[in-house]
């Protein structure tokens, strides 16, 4: 029996889509691609690590996309003196009533902007763990829903510079996708600086669809169809992290997971309703990158490990 075609949903999602990234594209120009990955992310229910010097976008990236969907949105700078209750919330007394009440922090929002999320220490790191990946807060035994959609946006200067602490492995694994801005070329930092002073702020950008739409985007992405061929691909591509001689620590079952999901993402967002291999294949770096382990004899480096993602699917056989 002929599989049933999706054309019109997936139309309103190219609609959509196409809608945020103009707008977004509107304050953070030259980057298309990047504002592109971040919804794929949002589609996909996963969380997003960008990682690049200071002074290229991160913030206004996440505020934008915020804006885009009239989210609520909070914002984290990320230090070293930073405790956990600074970013899930406190129980305070309350005199009055002689209780203690919950008090949220930050993390109770649509967006959370964790800036410079690399150098606060691992243990308030690690209180971001529960958040991502079960949508909730504990605290002192009470557990804290928290609203929907809930995406972290979190940024990273990159690992040599001073005053950072490597994130731990299971924080990156609860990454879906880790992207770089990098610097404008040189037509989009010429717009720049021939804007006029005032324009082009994010507080400025139009609402381009309710938060519900959200919803609307990961039903319509999971519908997405994936011939079983390329579900072994993702497989065989994770069978090969983990044997790979330069790698301690290969490709998680969380990560194959998420890689499915971007990838229908992905592929409704360039007009179809079924997968290709140049989806999954456009997303490996992304993905991957930022969760494997090098073995001491492999080096070490963020170059290095996305060198080794290409060889592992050139190496792999596309169906």
């Amino acid at each position: 029996m002929a599989r049933q075609t999706t054309l019109e949903t997936v139309d309103e999602f190219c609609a959509v889509f196409e809608a945020v990234v103009d707008n977004v594209s509107r304050v953070l120009l030259g980057k298309r691609d990047a504002i592109g990955l971040a919804l794929v992310c949002l589609a996909s229910e996963g969380h997003l690590l960008v990682e690049d010097v200071p002074g290229v976008g991160k913030t206004t990236l996440a505020k934008a996309l915020a804006h885009s969907f009239d989210l609520s949105w909070q914002r984290i700078q990320f230090t070293p003196d930073l405790l956990p209750s600074d970013v899930t919330g406190v129980n305070l007394y309350d005199q009055t009533s002689r209780t203690f009440t919950f008090r949220p922090g930050p993390v109770f929002s649509n967006v959370l902007l964790g800036d410079e999320i690399n150098r606060a220490s691992p243990k308030t790191q690690s209180a971001l763990l529960e958040a991502m990946e079960e949508r909730q807060v504990t605290a002192d035994g009470s557990t804290y829903p928290l609203p929907a959609p809930f995406l972290v946006i979190a940024t990273q200067n990159p690992v040599e510079h001073e005053g950072t602490y490597p994130l731990p492995e299971s924080q990156l694994d609860r990454f879906l996708l880790r992207i770089r801005l990098g610097y404008p070329d040189r037509q989009a930092e010429l717009a720049m600086l021939d804007a006029e002073p005032g324009l082009g702020s994010v507080d400025e950008l139009p609402v381009v669809a309710g938060s519900e739409a959200i919803a609307t985007l990961i039903q319509l992405a999971a519908r997405v169809h994936v011939a079983a061929p390329l579900k072994e691909y993702i497989i065989d591509v994770a069978a090969e992290t983990r044997r790979h001689p330069a790698l301690d620590l290969g490709m998680s079952p969380r990560a194959a997971l998420g890689l499915l999901r971007a990838a229908r993402a992905l592929a409704a967002s360039r007009g179809r309703d079924f997968v290709i291999p140049d989806d999954i294949k456009a997303l490996f770096g992304p993905v991957l990158a930022h969760r494997l382990v090098l073995s001491p004899e492999a080096g070490r480096g963020e170059a290095r490990a996305e060198e080794i993602v290409a060889e592992i699917v050139r190496s792999v056989p596309v169906p």
